[in-house]
């Protein structure tokens, strides 16, 4: 429930009346919540099953605003979108709110939307009624058309129409779409469609991407969250060259997660990209990278178009570098020329399709049959068989699996998968004959090997192959374009290889035990890299030292969202560590967020922009300091923790272990750091209380942490609950330091809702008993208002509740204030510090009403 709410904004007091010029600019983001909550209702409702079949997955609101977000042009006096896959309307639903957010508005917006679901059509009619009531707010023209047809059948016939009638069938001036993923037969109705338009290709996704390309009009926007296997391999050359003829690329937008984007059970690495229909190409191409589309910690890099595609490549490969050591990587591995084919060696898929050799597979070894080697038999370098695991380890060995085996000889073996987050995208082993005693062995289809006409290599080559392809070099170079899961020997054959004495020099320093991570690239570093020279940062070493910090931090027990690249680098900047330091250098200077962000870029080449440094302190920063790695403003206790001279420093025993990383006091160092951590904790806690506001509930003492929001808690508290709540119960206060201070559950419970502790509670939350309201606060210093958006989740977290919600956006300035005003939602209220008498009221009638009969009484 809500506030009744009337027509226009009113200021309590001596305030005039809001010259807000519409109702859109206090409205906005209400449209995308109401959609994204349709998008989450359907996603749940649609089969599992089906979504593979129809290769849907649902755009989230936030991947869609992040789209939205891309274009440049959306100030034309009229615009013509395409959304050739709309699902429910996510992504047309971003790009109507962002166009109605323009200073400048277009005068007409018109939008065709092809769906083919009739499930989904439901859904996407309600979007599109509510894009026409957000056009209308703003004076915007808006019709819409829904085609439910199938856009390649459809597109096809449009574009060889206007071939024939020497037409030009382009006419939208913006597309933007999440094509379904499918592979294609290729003798479907769909494959022949897509060759009559010049296209040659096996997924479903690029036919939309180029079929939407050709519709686009000159200078007509492009973006498209996809997959990445586009950019490089064979399957998809056609498409390149078609696409990268039509359209100049300008952005890309990568995620590290391979499941952050979508939250669903998608195996491609997904990225977002920007273009423009034209033949000349822009100088240069941004490159952003994040974690996940809700992730503000956004790495950017600008690269030269000649260096995205490369003018005299014939397959048009895209190169995405997300930053200057990817690009490192790359110049490193220009140094090698060799094919496999100047080697003498090719590489080949394992010939053992065990579902369909399932009658002459064994569990163990028997009378005539020889190995079967899995990828679960990889151990250390080396193959483990027999081993104890559900996957047969034998093939019987007769005339009908002759042509399924090789001959006992040294291989080395590739996994041709890997699973979701493994750390090695590449991951080869040696095949040593010797072990086995027997005329052959059998390659289970899952796995790549390297041969010689079909034969084995000699053992010291193989030493030497396997450790090239194992070195961190090798497998950064080969995520770079490789956007998928899969190590195919096609992308093996495509990789460049040292000479055949380079690899015999590498093989030889291969004895019993296979090398570990860190000997092979110091051995690929010596033997291959020596000469080449390289000014600046080194790319191994760097991203040798990221992989120690991360694999330190989960050593040390922190969650899953903090083992990541930004955590890694926030602790090496801690320590003053640059990537050839041994950690027996590591220090403690004091430092704040921005020296470190600058430390991460000068020294391992990460440039993130400028207002991400909130992310770091919120998602890495507040984390170190809970677990007690680090310690905040050692120098002077009494500082603000939101202070922009806030330092931090690595904690002082916590600095001692590091010291011991990769010598063998290690192991024995993090078992006694952990035993003693939650005493380490408890201290640093107390010395924290010491500094802390105290603040009065129900006759108690209690405490929040000095600085940030807590400021504005305190006089929340103090100041705005006995003149405008008096004798309201307190039910919830929130910490900038704990989850909250202060929780009446059972309060909570007696008005009609359970909210879990850990959900997306306000501040402050208060029952005026005397109305029978449930006043909701948000304190602003960091975060923003009450916004549309806010506004929808407080409703949904508290929609069991069976009273009036008042909702309250306070802020410590008029100046902060004036920031967010555009944002704030109607049927809300402000508070400010600074006026601390008066409310300024957005639309509703209660307060206002209380605050004009008090008025009175003092007139």
């Amino acid at each position: 429930m809500s506030i009744p709410s009337s027509s226009k904004a009113f200021v309590a007091g001596d305030r005039s009346i809001l010259g807000f010029s519409s109702l859109a600019q206090l409205s906005r983001g209400n449209l995308l919540a109401e959609v994204d909550l349709h998008r989450a209702v359907a996603s749940f409702k649609l089969r599992q099953n089906k979504k593979g079949l129809m290769g849907q997955f649902l755009t989230p609101a936030s991947v869609a605003e992040l789209m939205a977000g891309m274009f440049d042009r959306l100030d034309l006096p009229e615009i013509f979108l395409l959304d050739a896959g709309a699902g429910i309307g996510s992504l047309l639903a971003a790009f109507v709110t962002k166009v109605c957010q323009q200073q400048q508005h277009t005068s007409s917006l018109r939008i065709v939307a092809y769906e083919i679901d009739p499930f989904l059509i439901g859904y996407l009619r309600q979007t599109l009624e509510l894009c026409a009531r957000e056009c209308q707010h703003v004076g915007i023209s808006f019709n819409y058309e829904i085609r439910e047809t199938d856009f390649i059948e459809d597109a096809v016939k449009r574009l060889q129409l206007g071939l024939l009638n020497n037409t030009n069938p382009a006419e939208f001036t913006h597309a933007i779409l999440n094509p379904p993923y499918l592979k294609i037969n290729a003798h479907s109705q769909v494959r022949k469609l897509l060759r009559s338009i010049g296209l040659e290709t096996s997924n479903l996704y690029t036919g939309f991407m180029a079929a939407t390309a050709q519709l686009l009009k000159p200078q007509g926007e492009f973006v498209a969250i996809t997959p990445r296997s586009f950019c490089n391999g064979p399957y998809f050359c056609d498409f390149r060259k078609m696409f990268l003829e039509m359209m100049a690329l300008q952005q890309v937008h990568l995620f590290e997660s391979r499941q952050e984007a979508f939250n669903d059970d998608v195996l491609q690495e997904t990225a977002i990209v920007r273009a423009t229909k034209q033949e000349q190409k822009f100088s240069n191409v941004i490159i952003n990278t994040s974690f996940g589309a809700n992730d503000d910690y956004i790495m950017s890099h600008s690269v030269p178009y000649a260096d995205l595609v490369h003018p005299d490549d014939k397959e048009q490969f895209i190169h995405i570098l997300p930053d200057k050591i990817s690009q490192q990587f790359v110049q490193q591995m220009a140094l090698f020329t060799c094919t496999l084919q100047d080697l003498g060696l090719t590489v080949s898929t394992g010939k053992v399709v065990d579902f369909r050799a399932k009658n002459y597979l064994r569990t163990n070894s028997e009378k005539n049959t020889v190995p079967l080697i899995y990828p679960v038999n990889f151990s250390d370098g080396y193959i483990e068989h027999p081993k104890i695991t559900k996957k047969p380890q034998a093939i019987v060995h007769r005339a009908e699996t002759k042509n399924l085996l090789v001959p006992n000889e040294h291989y080395v073996l590739c996994k041709r998968f890997s699973s979701k987050e493994e750390k090695r995208r590449i991951v080869a082993v040696i095949y040593n004959a010797d072990r086995f005693d027997y005329a052959y062995v059998g390659f289970e289809n899952h796995l790549n090997y390297f041969h010689k006409e079909g034969r084995g290599l000699s053992y010291t080559l193989a030493c030497g192959l396997a450790v090239y392809l194992n070195s961190t070099l090798v497998d950064s170079f080969f995520r770079l374009f490789n956007g998928h899961t899969q190590v195919n020997a096609t992308d093996l054959r495509k990789l460049k290889y040292p000479t055949l004495e380079q690899l015999l020099s590498l093989g030889t320093e291969i004895k019993e035990q296979f090398l570990s991570l860190r000997a092979i690239d110091e051995l690929v570093e010596n033997k291959l890299l020596s000469m080449s020279n390289q000014s600046g940062n080194n790319p191994i070493a760097i991203k040798s030292r990221i992989d120690e910090a991360v694999q330190i931090l989960s050593q040390l027990g922190f969650p899953r969202r903090q083992l990541n690249e930004r955590s890694a680098l926030t602790l090496l900047a801690l320590l003053d560590l640059k990537p050839t330091d041994s950690w027996q250098l590591a220090t403690s200077p004091f430092m704040g967020i921005t020296p470190m962000m600058e430390f991460m870029a000068q020294h391992y080449g990460k440039t993130y922009k400028p207002n991400t440094r909130e992310t770091v302190r919120r998602q890495t920063v507040h984390q170190f300091l809970d677990a007690a790695l680090i310690v905040a403003n050692p120098d002077d206790p009494s500082r603000p923790i939101n202070s922009p001279k806030t330092v931090y420093q690595i904690e002082a025993s916590a600095l001692e272990l590091l010291r011991t990383y990769g010598t063998e006091e290690w192991e024995k160092s993090i078992r006694t750091y952990l035993a003693s951590i939650e005493t380490l904790k408890k201290q640093y806690a107390q010395e924290r209380e010491m500094s802390h506001i105290p603040i009065i509930i129900e006759g108690e003492i209690k405490t929040l942490l000095p600085g940030g929001q807590n400021i504005l808690i305190e006089k929340i508290i103090n100041d705005f609950a006995p003149r405008f709540t008096p004798g309201g119960k307190l039910i919830y206060v929130g910490d900038t330091d704990e989850k909250f201070a202060h929780f009446d559950e059972a309060a909570l419970v007696d008005l009609g809702v359970s909210v879990a502790r850990h959900g997306k509670m306000p501040d402050v939350i208060i029952h005026l008993t005397t109305n029978n309201w449930l006043v909701l606060i948000e304190a602003v210093t960091s975060h923003g208002p009450i916004n549309p958006k806010r506004k929808k989740e407080l409703e949904v977290l508290f929609r069991g509740v069976r009273i009036p919600l008042v909702m309250v956006t306070s802020f410590l300035s008029r100046k902060t204030m004036v920031e967010y005003l555009a944002e704030i939602a109607w049927e809300t209220d402000v508070w400010v510090t600074e006026d601390a008498t008066h409310l300024i009221h957005f639309n509703g009638e209660h307060l206002l009403q209380a605050y004009q009969i008090e008025k009175n009484k003092t007139s």
